[in-house]
């Protein structure tokens, strides 16, 4: 009994080292094909150091061509460099035993040549030797990177700089009171997974841009994100940017308002242009409106032709789409307010005093239909009598004390 319990016990141990040796086995053969997968970047992507556009073609372009430089990247070697400072230990990764990381240096290249161009993956991946799979996924850290750096210059104004803009749009566009002119833009995108909510009235996918922007083409408030499906005052309504104007708190001057097109509610703080057939007074108010309306589509206008990522339509997810469009806005405000060569005189509208015409910017002639505005309303904005009351004041005002010669002679241009 006890001589087959032994036999029993030895056959035992004996099929478990089989067992052991098998399993052993198997790992090693697995893991020796792991070490010969050995090749894991192509060998013309491996000489970036040597041939890629970094190392090349804008060493030569910061040395020989300046404005070829700004061209590619839209902004001067030294405002490059004074950006990297600022978000190079945000996005600069530790090298690996397996392979180095990508430097900080060609990211920043590499997004802002996207967000300048709106390049493919394949072109990018030519041009620099960074593999597009690598390119995809760094650039939204990018360029969450570029907005959380630059997040000073996009910001809501104190209650001096709200002072300031309303002088702006005063002397500017003769339009009193005025702090800010708003409207939204539809951003391209590829088709999500949930197509519906993105679909919208042109019959593309998109996602939509609702700004308010200063007299000095610059981006007091944005506000990305809402799927292209939504319309009119339904975009705005929804923004913190009317929370805050409803419970009056920006600490605006008194009464101040806002400039929009008919696609927004008539408040209070909100002027929009009078339906319909309008009477001579009115006709004048809308015309003055529309001049000050000018400034956002200005600011739009600038910002599709420095940044063309956003004339295209961008091929990637929802949630990338609005950190490369925050990042674009938050570069123009930085850009704008750091550089006086951004926006030349002749890029955007301006008056001919002589004329007495104004004369459409340069972006203009660039972008027939660029990027669509919201569509108009579908549903009727009840304006309270406040509102009205306002409004009709405006043009009262425009026909008599404010009144300018340029109000004739546009009415029916």
């Amino acid at each position: 009994m006890e001589h087959d319990v032994a036999i029993h016990t030895q056959v035992n141990e004996t099929i478990i080292l089989l067992a052991v040796q098998c399993i052993r086995n198997i790992l090693l053969t697995k893991k020796k094909k792991r070490r010969n997968r050995t090749i894991w970047v192509r060998d013309w992507i491996n000489r970036r150091e040597n041939l890629g556009a970094s190392t090349r073609l804008l060493v030569e372009m910061r040395a020989e061509n300046s404005e070829g430089y700004q061209n590619y990247l839209r902004m001067l070697p030294h405002q490059f460099d004074e950006l990297l400072s600022k978000i190079e230990n945000a996005i600069q990764k530790q090298d690996t035993h397996m392979r180095n990381a990508i430097p900080a240096k060609i990211k920043l290249e590499v997004t802002l040549r996207y967000l300048a161009a709106g390049d493919s993956m394949y072109t990018l991946e030519a041009l620099h030797r960074v593999a597009r799979s690598t390119i995809a996924q760094f650039i939204p850290e990018v360029c969450d990177a570029i907005y959380r750096a630059l997040k000073d210059y996009m910001r809501i104004p104190c209650h001096e700089e709200w002072k300031r803009i309303e002088h702006g749009f005063q002397t500017k566009w003769n339009f009193p009171g005025c702090i800010g002119a708003l409207d939204g833009k539809h951003i391209n995108i590829r088709a999500p997974d949930d197509t519906s909510d993105y679909y919208n009235y042109k019959g593309a996918h998109s996602t939509i841009l609702l700004a308010l922007v200063d007299d000095n083409y610059c981006f007091s408030y944005v506000n990305v994100g809402t799927n292209g499906r939504a319309y009119d005052g339904g975009v705005f309504q929804r923004s913190k940017l009317a929370q805050a104007l409803e419970n009056n708190t920006l600490n605006l001057p008194e009464r101040s308002i806002i400039v929009a097109d008919a696609a927004f509610p008539l408040k209070t703080y909100l002027m929009k242009p009078y339906p319909r057939t309008p009477t001579h007074k009115e006709q004048v108010f809308n015309y003055r409106l529309s001049r000050a309306r000018r400034i956002v589509e200005n600011a739009f206008g600038i910002l599709v032709t420095r940044f063309r990522v956003l004339l295209n339509t961008i091929d990637m997810r929802p949630k990338n789409v609005d950190s490369i469009v925050l990042a674009a806005c938050s570069l123009h405000n930085w850009l704008r307010k750091t550089s006086d060569m951004y926006i030349t005189h002749r890029c955007v509208d301006f008056e001919d005093v002589q004329q007495r015409v104004v004369v459409p910017g340069a972006w203009r002639t660039q972008l027939r239909t660029a990027m669509g505005s919201l569509p108009p309303a579908c549903h009727s904005n009840h304006a309270s009598r406040k509102a009205e009351a306002i409004r009709n004041a405006y043009a009262q005002l425009f026909e008599t004390t404010e009144a300018r010669p340029y109000d004739i002679n546009n009415l029916y241009f």
